[in-house]
């Protein structure tokens, strides 16, 4: 399969018995630069595509816009995304190299005030038939990528990312709704990812109301969803999850 996302190289296999060559496909990373009105913010390590949707997603998983109302603009040049936004005098802007692991905006905000309640329910046949979507051809080839995916109430897959980072993942996915006009609110999230509070809280503050991962959670996730009132389920394969977090949203 052709892929900008793969580049095969050269490597050399060794064992008890002896060395030989090899080949082995490779996910691709690149880095793009994220501008607000003109002024870089920071530095992404992301796969090359839907660089759009994963600094739209980044803002608003970050906090630091609520919806596509709040984007005058958005373009796009080599490797450069330069995001217009009202209002943004207000942060301080800081370079930060990205890669599989991130430090956000508001990192230091705690979010005391993220509540959501308990509106939109989900059944279990469809939440564990729905991990068929985290399934990728470029990881299977490369075990180098995570996978997010947003799923609404009925099983349909509304928008899937993959990247060599968890967080990016979920933003591209949330950008990526975001700059369609979907409510994300009656949606839930399929991610690849350990779920600590740096993943759940990007949920959190997008309104997503549940997360399901096949991974495991980090006790600082299950503490910031049970803050956010965000139903957190992890170890999920398709007979069954665990859900550390507001499992009324769950319907069985």
């Amino acid at each position: 399969m052709d892929s900008p996302l793969v580049k095969e190289y050269d490597s050399v296999k060794v064992t008890r018995m002896g060395k030989e060559p090899a080949k082995d496909p490779v996910i691709v990373e690149t880095t793009i630069d994220l501008l607000v009105n003109g002024t870089r913010l920071s530095s992404i390590v992301t796969t090359p595509e839907m660089h759009k949707e994963l600094v739209m997603g980044y803002l608003v998983t970050e906090g630091a816009v609520r919806s596509r109302d709040d984007i005058q603009g958005i373009e796009q040049k080599g490797n450069k995304v330069d995001v217009k936004i009202k209002n943004f005098e207000h942060f301080d802007l800081w370079y930060e190299l990205r890669s599989s692991g991130c430090i956000g905006i508001n990192w230091e905000h705690r979010d005391e005030d993220l509540f959501l309640p308990v509106e939109q329910k989900f059944n279990i046949n469809v939440i564990l038939d729905s991990l068929k979507y985290l399934y990728s051809e470029v990881h299977d080839r490369t075990r180098g990528a995570h996978m997010a995916c947003l799923v609404d109430a009925s099983g349909r897959a509304g928008h899937i990312a993959l990247d060599v980072g968890r967080h990016n993942a979920i933003d591209k996915v949330v950008g990526a709704a975001t700059l369609a006009g979907d409510d994300i609110t009656k949606m839930f999230m399929l991610s690849s990812g350990r779920q600590p509070a740096g993943m759940v809280m990007k949920a959190a503050r997008a309104r997503i109301p549940l997360v399901v991962s096949k991974a495991a959670p980090i006790s600082s996730g299950i503490d910031g969803a049970r803050r956010a009132n965000l139903t957190l389920c992890c170890f999920a394969d398709k007979d069954k999850l665990k859900a550390f977090s507001c499992p009324e949203r769950i319907i069985v």
